[in-house]
């Protein structure tokens, strides 16, 4: 057996018991383990992982640690992503948040039934960062990105997420459906009309439509609050 001395900083301390938080503290192994190994069997997802230190000087989370070493871990940094990389999956238990990111603009898929196995394949297959509040998920080799969001109030995990990767300069509100995340088009109002309720035949005119399930959208009192909401996100 060896041993080497870890500290984890910042934000990964969210994942270690108390009496291992924002401290050094001696771990044994087995030669033939990873680093990547030791931090998960520590209850932390690789995917957290930003710079690693060994001894002073950068290392991959790849590497085999020797006798003594002193590592020191950091969380990944807040990262602006490109446009084709703003893309989500998001596990069963985030369907608020998968809305309000569907809302914001951002690609976004999510169903209630999902299985663990799904997740990661479609993570993998579709370069789509996975959103979830299951360590173990992202700690399967297959998933490309991921995040474990913390929060549990549904308002302050999009929060999270919106400052986790700087989308606040990339938000392009109403365009995507909050049922299936399809693309809205515009729609005559003549073309729904007998699908409008009485006072929205009145008093609205603009409206838009999904063309995967259907879904009718106009300016109504829910537009104003998500406007508000926006704004205090943002």
């Amino acid at each position: 057996m060896l041993s080497a001395a870890l500290y984890f900083h910042g934000a990964l301390n969210d994942f270690l018991p108390h009496r291992q938080k924002e401290t050094r503290f001696v771990y044994t192994f087995e030669p033939h383990q990873s680093l990547k190994h030791l931090i998960e069997a520590l209850g932390v997802p690789h995917l957290e992982v930003g710079l690693v230190l060994v001894d002073g000087q950068a290392a991959e989370i790849s590497v085999r640690l020797c006798e003594g070493n002193q590592v020191d871990l950091y969380p990944q940094e807040q990262e602006t992503l490109p446009e084709q990389g703003r893309r989500f999956v998001l596990d069963n238990h985030l369907g608020r948040l998968a809305a309000s990111l569907r809302m914001l603009g951002f690609d976004s898929l999510y169903r209630n039934d999902y299985q663990d196995a799904e997740l990661a394949d479609i993570s993998a297959a579709e370069r789509r960062i996975l959103l979830t509040r299951d360590r173990r998920l992202l700690m399967r080799k297959v998933i490309p990105r991921g995040y474990c969001v913390r929060q549990l109030d549904p308002g302050q995990q999009i929060r999270e997420v919106m400052q986790r990767f700087d989308l606040c300069s990339q938000v392009h509100p109403f365009r995507r459906c909050l049922r299936c995340n399809g693309l809205l088009q515009p729609v005559s109002k003549d073309a729904v009309l007998d699908r409008l309720e009485p006072l929205t035949r009145l008093y609205f005119d603009e409206f838009s439509r999904c063309p995967d399930c259907s879904q009718i959208y106009w300016k109504g009192s829910h537009f104003e609050h998500m406007q508000r909401l926006i704004a205090e996100l943002c």
